[in-house]
């Protein structure tokens, strides 16, 4: 499927998928977007729903400007998955068991590890924790400043909201690990701070939205953002490198002739210096892989849906770019609502997961079709694996 042109008198606006699928907020927003004077494009993926002060599915292409909120608060959240050698046949009819020892291993909601993880001997397959760690004392004069202890403990946990680990199985009968997560605390605190700064900048007083306020190139405000965004990038990098390492261990302790295959790690609320249309460009993706050509991806569905390894096709309409996974269809609000613990239960049959009131927002019918949105970016990703969770662990 090819986009459509959103009518726009300002920067272009190009959505994959239903326009009319789009509820009217989020065309608001986008349209908002596209009238900063910043802006050179907008890219809309298919998963496309309203979120704070930017739609959570767009790509937004800045020439020397980056707006903190739409990055959002979870700075560097993403995904990462992990084939393994062990097949179908090799995993227990009850799952349940391995299910809580991934929960034992791996702190999830508002919990975190006693005390930091020894990551000089577990194997991450990442260096230079020394050097990251370091750049902690440069960070913004914020309340992530006073969080250096926290942070450290929280590295390796999961968070709550729509966050997972999962236990897979692709169409091969292959077993596959996944994850996704992203900053915790700490990418919360520095964007809270920057979101605040900017908008008390002049050139932001008289914005459509002040949630769109913009950090300028070349001034002391950007360059102070820029640092904490990239620190808190990488923070959440390790965080699921940390998290992937101690579920492999889960893993290997219960099945010792499991072997695994290189990690696919992606962010998708992000900043990347790109160059596009000859320009060079901060391009913001807040729920949006990269794809280039040949990058590998993530695109997860619900706690009962497909998910998907793609390889990037590098639709350069689309900044490079696909969605981030379905998409909520409706608020966490609206679905706590709608449905029931049975409704859960019966959506979630046949995965080893929590089943109670606590996750009904996260239940599959508040996500949008994952076939369909994939269906709507065909000309943006190849699929390589298609995957079913067997085993869901939520915060």
């Amino acid at each position: 499927m090819s986009f459509t042109d959103l009518e726009s008198k300002a920067a272009p606006i190009r959505l994959w998928g239903d326009v009319d699928a789009v509820e009217p907020q989020a065309k608001g927003q986008l349209y908002n977007i596209a009238k900063l004077p910043w802006v050179h494009g907008v890219a809309v993926m298919p998963d496309v729903h309203y979120g704070i002060g930017a739609t959570v599915g767009s790509v937004i292409a800045m020439r020397g400007a980056v707006s903190p909120a739409a990055v959002g608060v979870d700075i560097g959240c993403g995904m990462t998955a992990q084939r393994t050698s062990l097949t179908a046949e090799d995993l227990p009819d009850d799952l349940g068991h391995l299910r809580s020892k991934i929960e034992a291993a791996i702190p999830v909601g508002q919990a975190m590890h006693k005390s930091s993880v020894d990551t000089g001997h577990l194997k991450t397959g990442l260096h230079g924790w020394h050097e990251f760690w370091s750049g902690f004392g440069e960070l913004a004069q914020s309340p992530a400043r006073r969080a250096e202890a926290k942070a450290a403990k929280q590295l390796g946990t999961l968070g709550g909201g729509n966050h997972f680990i999962e236990v897979c199985l692709s169409d091969d009968g292959q077993v596959w690990l996944m994850l996704h997560s992203g900053s915790r605390y700490i990418g919360n605190a520095l964007a809270q701070h920057h979101i605040e700064k900017a908008k008390g900048l002049p050139h932001n007083t008289d914005l459509p939205d002040p949630d769109l306020a913009v950090f300028i190139a070349d001034t002391p405000q950007m360059e102070a953002y820029r640092r904490d965004l990239f620190w808190a990038q990488e923070y959440a990098r390790r965080n699921r490198a940390v998290m992937m390492a101690l579920l492999r261990q889960v893993v290997k302790k219960k099945f010792q002739r499991a072997r695994f295959e290189p990690e696919i790690s992606v962010h998708h609320n992000y900043v990347a210096e790109e160059t596009h249309d000859g320009l060079e460009l901060l391009v913001t993706r807040k729920g949006a892989i990269r794809a280039g050509l040949g990058d590998m991806g993530i695109i997860p569905g619900s706690m009962g849906a497909s998910s998907f390894i793609v390889r990037g096709l590098g639709n350069g309409a689309a900044y490079e770019s696909a969605s981030h996974g379905a998409g909520r269809r409706m608020s966490r609000t609206a679905a706590r609502k709608r449905f029931t613990a049975e409704d859960l239960i019966a959506q979630t049959e046949g995965v080893e997961c929590r089943k109670d009131p606590g996750v009904i927002d996260e239940i599959p019918g508040a996500y949008k079709d994952i076939d369909e949105v994939m269906a709507a970016q065909s000309d943006l990703v190849e699929i390589t694996a298609r995957l079913r969770q067997v085993v869901c662990v939520k915060g």
